[in-house]
């Protein structure tokens, strides 16, 4: 909805400039999308009076030309523009005036004769994109008068971004009345009487679909001369809304339609045979319309028809075979209500928009059919000359105003604001709402120009509009404070991240929704948990993992040429186990998984490069778990290398696993390398064991390395366990450091290097002591495992 805001202040004038104009009504909910001048600035540029033209001697295309600028004297003023002539009124731009561009005018000699100003085009005003000449005023401009007064150039066009509840807002009329609920501003709307009929001509109006056009109202207006200029201030605030001026009978329903928001259309009369019919079209019906476009029309559309057949697309567009022209001397002046459903979507439907179609689809005021058909009736006869004829109108049932009950408390609790009974009166009363009281209880009856209003909510969306939403106060939210006990045993989530980002890690976050070949791949998962509504084809089933995520972070930070990935997720996952589940027949565990890929430590000249392995990231598992003891077994997984994977354990229970992608889905994924991920259960990671007081031995410890050889195919992991198991009690540590096959060691077999510290809290160990325990060790390593002392 554009228009220009003098126009509007014709109508409300309210004490406000036009910047506090247009940000109260972006607040009340119509919002100004944009705010742009007239014309931009210019100065010293008056109305010239042309009174004499005569040739230039030294040029053919210059004249020399005598002007009146409101001074005592003429001016002398050389123009090339190829339509001046004596008698024109035009803008004269005077010495010292600054025009659009930075151009200064002043006293110069063209071609040797003097020239005092510039006569000037609209272009050159910047009024106008093109001209052809100079910029012809009426007969009647005064002399010397500012232009820019005398043109009202110092307005400003508003646009409003209106929703499409708001359509009483789509006419001048309906921002005035809104500008006067706003600021208490009188409002003065254009009075309207009652045309006297001077003469018999009518046609009969029937409706044959009542439910979409429930009232008709047309009438004949005979003798008009249709070729009559509009006014320029009619034409001036069309062009100012986005119109272009045509004529001036469609001027004038252009006109009334910006102002009364009711669309109107002009019929030749001469071309209409019989009675007027609002019905639906038949089958095999076409109509050419008035924008050259032939449509066959189906039996959901709308028509206005003669005895002959289609005339117009009711509430769209007019046909071309029945509309006026400029040879036009009598017409039928149709101004009609179009029920909503009935127009909604035909208009697009065929590929184009309307004015009419972009207001009847949203409704418009049915009270207001009768005035804008005798408003236009009054311009044409004072523009055009002619006389009218009586109103034929034919009405049906026309839409009920439900009363909508609105309740004070109801207010306050949505609003957080209480409104008295007096308040919420006047609030209505500004907005011309009729209402009754019921108790406490307000029954409000809304106007026919309101087809939002319908329930409870919308009634107390126009207090708080009318109110202010900067008025609604805001106050800080106040909460008591306790500082909550944070237990020892336990780790918060956010220390857990800062461990893993002091490793070097990033955090991603992905979403819980995946592809269905993540969870085959990654998860070996054939019960997928389906979204009902997947935002996406690609995301249609929901995580048991977390690796594919962070593979999928990987292959993108590779293409975006990042060498070295680090990055970790904590997250829920989804899997259809009801155990301990909140959601009956779900489980729903939170996880932490991460993924290294490229070089083990980032590029510097006192390292040589090497690629991340499984014992980087085995390392930084132990350091997220400690002092937990943990432990790792070798274990397959469908995501894993089957070599180079293990289950992370915790006192016997596997809380996780770790391991090399496997090569299948290194090969899937083109990943260069093969990452290496872990994934972990997060419960377990934010438990913490207590630490416990050990006294600290203040006595020397005895070290001994002890080498044995065994099978090569027996796990490290069982030795240790059973030397920590049956370990003598002044051993306090075992330690392998040294692995060997080959020469010297029989075939099969592997010699494991162990590095034993005893201790004693009370006493220095003597050697027979530290030899016992040596010999207890070695006696369960040959008994145990068949171990043979390596010398």
């Amino acid at each position: 909805m554009k228009f220009s805001e003098s126009w509007l202040r014709t109508f409300v004038d309210p004490a406000c400039s036009g910047d506090a104009l247009s940000h109260l009504l972006t607040m009340s909910g119509l919002e100004v999308e944009e705010e742009d001048a007239v014309a931009p600035f210019f100065a010293d540029v008056v109305v010239a009076h042309v009174l004499e033209v005569s040739k230039h001697p030294d040029a053919d295309r210059l004249n020399v030309c005598r002007v009146d600028v409101g001074r005592s004297e003429p001016q002398q003023i050389v123009c090339g523009a190829p339509n001046v002539a004596p008698g024109l009124k035009v803008p004269c731009a005077l010495p010292g005036a600054e025009l659009p561009g930075d151009f200064k005018i002043k006293v110069a000699k063209v071609r040797g004769i003097e020239s005092s100003g510039m006569l000037c085009s609209a272009k050159e005003l910047g009024i106008a994109e093109e001209s052809s000449g100079l910029l012809v005023l009426p007969a009647d401009a005064p002399a010397g008068t500012d232009i820019r007064r005398y043109l009202d150039l110092d307005d400003r066009l508003l646009t409003l971004k209106l929703t499409p509840n708001r359509a009483d807002c789509l006419s001048l009329t309906g921002v005035a009345r809104e500008v006067s609920a706003l600021t208490g501003a009188p409002a003065k709307y254009p009075e309207v009487v009652d045309t006297p009929v001077t003469i018999a001509a009518a046609r009969q109006v029937v409706l044959d679909a009542p439910d979409a056009c429930p009232r008709y109202c047309g009438r004949v207006i005979s003798g008009v001369n249709a070729r009559a200029s509009s006014p320029e201030w009619m034409k001036r605030r069309l062009e100012r809304s986005g119109i272009r001026p045509i004529s001036a009978l469609v001027d004038i329903t252009n006109y009334v339609m910006m102002e009364l928001g009711q669309p109107l259309h002009a019929f030749d009369n001469a071309k209409l045979s019989g009675a007027i019919h609002a019905r639906m079209a038949r089958p095999g019906e076409e109509l050419l319309l008035l924008n050259e476009q032939t449509l066959e029309l189906g039996d959901d559309v709308l028509l206005i028809a003669d005895e002959a057949g289609p005339v117009a697309m009711a509430g769209i567009m007019g046909g071309e075979e029945s509309g006026i022209t400029l040879d036009t001397g009598e017409l039928f002046l149709e101004s009609a209500f179009f029920a909503p459903k009935a127009i909604a979507g035909r208009a697009r439907h065929y590929g184009f928009v309307s004015d009419a179609s972009h207001r009847f689809e949203r409704g418009v005021d049915f009270g207001v059919t009768r005035r804008a058909l005798e408003r236009a009736t009054q311009l044409v006869l004072d523009i055009c000359g002619g006389g009218a004829g009586p109103v034929s109108e034919a009405l049906a049932a026309l839409p009920q105003r439900q009363v909508v009950r609105l309740r004070p408390p109801r207010v306050a609790r949505v609003l957080g604001v209480v409104f008295s009974a007096e308040r919420i009166a006047e609030l209505f009363a500004r907005l011309d709402f009729a209402f009754a009281r019921d108790g406490d209880d307000f029954l409000v009856t809304p106007p026919s120009y309101r087809f939002d209003i319908e329930i409870e909510e919308d009634l107390i969306e126009e207090i708080v509009r009318l109110h202010g939403y900067d008025n609604i106060p805001s106050p800080a939210p106040r909460g008591a404070l306790a500082m909550l006990p944070q237990s020892e045993d336990a780790r918060s989530l956010s220390r857990i991240r800062q461990i893993l980002a002091d490793c070097g890690f990033q955090e991603v976050i992905n979403f819980a929704f995946v592809e269905e070949a993540w969870e085959a791949d990654f998860a070996g998962n054939a019960d997928l948990i389906r979204l009902a509504n997947p935002i996406a084809s690609q995301m249609s089933v929901m995580r048991s993992t977390l690796l594919g995520g962070l593979v999928a972070n990987a292959v993108v930070n590779l293409k975006r040429k990042q060498s070295r990935v680090r990055v970790f997720e904590t997250g829920r996952c989804f899997s259809r186990d009801a155990r301990g589940a909140p959601v009956a027949g779900f489980h729903q565990p939170w996880k932490l998984a991460g993924l290294a890929y490229g070089n083990a430590l980032p590029e510097q000249w006192g390292t040589a490069a090497r690629n991340v392995d499984f014992y980087d990231l085995k390392a930084d598992v132990e350091m997220l778990l400690a002092p937990a003891m943990v432990r790792f077994e070798k274990a397959a997984h469908p995501a894993l290398h089957p070599g180079r994977s293990a289950s992370v354990l915790i006192g016997g229970e596997a809380v996780g696993h770790i391991g090399e992608l496997h090569p299948q889905w290194v090969q899937k994924y083109d990943l260069p390398l093969a990452p290496v991920v872990f994934e972990l259960e997060l419960d377990t990671l934010k438990l913490a064991r207590l630490p416990q007081y050990a006294e600290v031995s203040r006595q020397p410890p005895a070290i001994r390395d002890l080498a044995v050889v065994v099978d090569q195919k027996l796990e490290l992991q069982q030795l240790l366990d059973g030397m920590q198991a049956n370990r003598p009690a002044i051993v306090q540590g075992i330690h392998l450091f040294d692995v060997y096959t080959g020469k010297g060691v029989v075939a099969g077999k592997k010699s494991l290097a162990f590095r034993i510290v005893m201790q004693d809290t009370q006493k220095t160990l003597q050697d027979a002591e530290v030899d016992a325990a040596m010999v207890a060790l070695v006696g369960y390593l040959q008994q145990a495992f068949s171990a043979q002392l390596r010398v």
